[in-house]
């Protein structure tokens, strides 16, 4: 399976701790293996780390990182960057090139995207070129990359697992 990592930048923790959290939900849920947070944020990284220990896989949360120091370790490890924006190039017509890169960093933002964003990424993309959901974006793009593969993913570890089901909730724990 592919390295993917989410990179949240822009994240502030007095108003965007639920959205950065589904961020980091959706992306562990959708087979990235962690999330690098370009903020200082305990309470986001605990939330995560927490709900991955319940449910299983192994997902980290770095927390306070410098977003510009984790996209060049990233490059230099023979990584490419993705910037999820509305201003980028459909979702559709970039895919194909990067599913065939093994490590892929995705950068989702919050607050207005620093500039230096655009040239540093390898791919800035859109999904959509409306106004929506960080969240979506990364779901779509997860969905894309991994071509549907991650929906049903199994988690090694987990303490609950939900049983599909027509009607109710079903689950074991």
């Amino acid at each position: 399976m592919k390295d993917v990592w989410i990179l949240r930048i822009g994240h502030r923790p007095e108003r965007d701790q639920r959205v950065t959290t589904h961020v980091g939900l959706t992306g562990r849920a959708l087979g990235a293996g962690g999330m690098y947070l370009a903020s200082d944020d305990k309470g986001v990284k605990k939330s995560i780390e927490d709900v991955a220990g319940r449910w299983g896989g192994d997902f980290k949360v770095e927390n306070n990182v410098s977003w510009k120091k984790v996209i060049r370790d990233w490059k230099e490890a023979g990584g490419k960057v993705v910037h999820l924006t509305m201003y980028g190039i459909s979702v559709t017509d970039a895919m194909p090139e990067i599913q065939e890169c093994e490590k892929v960093l995705v950068v989702v933002g919050a607050e207005k995207v620093p500039g230096d964003m655009y040239g540093l990424a390898d791919y800035n993309v859109s999904v959509t070129t409306q106004p929506h959901s960080e969240i979506s974006s990364l779901a779509i793009f997860m969905d894309h990359l991994f071509e549907g593969k991650t929906l049903d993913l199994d988690f090694e570890g987990a303490e609950i697992k939900v049983i599909p089901t027509e009607c109710g909730k079903r689950f074991e724990s």
